[in-house]
């Protein structure tokens, strides 16, 4: 029936995946108003759009009843576009500090000083920035060294027995302290803090 995007957490970018995918030009970049429109008497309801969409800002409404359910779920979000550029277990890099190559493994994670933990990844693994738990609110007030790595290879992970990405593995002197394999969204948050302090306890 109808389109609509959050502009609370959409960056409104000429180069949205939306308007990639859509197959009428139902979802366009409007170029007089800079901003990405929606002509809904072309729509189709296929949902590619939505699916395109890697913030969750698309949603399409099957009907007036779902519409109207999907407009007051926006108008109450209280999120906004900064949320998508904080990292996050599981998600997309997005500030080039956190993020090293494998081969910088030994020095930045094993020869640290302080206690140090690695989010090991692949694209495979990566969810939605929007769903998954801000770092700072998983390690506040600890002096830990973060950093993330997109493995390449099956030798990293069977050398510390990585059953499931993405994975935390945490060290202390370069020996590994503990473990926590899988992916937690923000609704687990409480537990994945919860394995996370238990580790964390064995660095005092």
């Amino acid at each position: 029936m109808a389109v609509l995007i959050n502009f609370k957490i959409c960056d409104n970018s000429e180069d949205c995946n939306g308007i990639d995918v859509c197959p009428t030009g139902a979802f366009y970049w409007d170029k007089k108003k800079k901003t990405i429109a929606i002509d809904n008497s072309k729509c189709i309801s296929c949902g590619k759009c939505e699916e395109a969409c890697p913030v969750g800002a698309i949603r399409m409404a099957k009907n007036e009843r779902e519409y109207k359910k999907i407009k007051k779920e926006i108008e109450k979000d209280p999120r906004k576009l900064s949320d998508l550029f904080i990292d996050r277990y599981g998600a997309t890099p997005i500030h080039p500090a956190f993020l090293i190559p494998q081969n910088k493994f030994e020095v930045q994670i094993i020869r640290s000083t302080n206690p140090a933990v690695v989010e090991l990844f692949n694209r495979e693994s990566i969810e939605c920035l929007l769903y998954s738990v801000p770092i700072k609110e998983l390690f506040k007030d600890m002096d830990i060294r973060y950093r993330k790595i997109e493995v390449k290879d099956d030798s990293f992970l069977k050398k510390y027995k990585v059953k499931e990405l993405p994975s935390l593995l945490f060290f202390k002197a370069g020996k590994l302290t503990g473990k926590i394999d899988g992916y937690f969204d923000i609704k687990q948050k409480k537990e994945l803090k919860k394995k996370i302090n238990k580790i964390i306890s064995k660095f005092k």
